[in-house]
């Protein structure tokens, strides 16, 4: 599975911005996919998480009320509408796709490249 994320750029604090991440070589439908950002000189975190059936999703706390997790399967895609942007957003958000797991984790099996989201004050 190659998976590629766009959607990225640069927005000021408030605004929006919706990130996609397009899937090729597999259908996703059998995938729990997952999002993740990584700000400069920070970890890596869980940003949200959709089952393969999309029936369940996580958020991370900070995000909760902001964001919302959908998959079209149909389009082999999974989105990531991101509302009321913060700059403690900002970060290189990656989109990451496992056939073996029913929840996301840091070890999932394929990882796109990541897209720039950055929101000024």
């Amino acid at each position: 599975v190659q998976l590629q994320a766009s959607g990225g750029g640069l927005v000021q604090a408030g605004g929006s911005l919706r990130l996609s991440c397009a899937a090729s070589g597999s259908t996703l439908d059998s995938y729990v996919i997952g999002w993740f950002r990584q700000a400069p000189g920070k970890e890596r975190e869980g940003v949200s998480c959709i089952s393969s059936s999309g029936d369940d999703t996580y958020y991370m706390r900070s995000v909760k009320g902001r964001f919302t997790i959908s998959r079209d399967n149909a389009k082999n895609t999974v989105y990531l509408q991101m509302n009321s942007l913060k700059p403690d957003d900002t970060a290189v958000y990656y989109c990451a796709a496992d056939a073996s797991s029913a929840t996301c984790h840091y070890g999932m099996n394929y990882w796109g490249k990541g897209t720039q989201v950055t929101v000024s004050s």
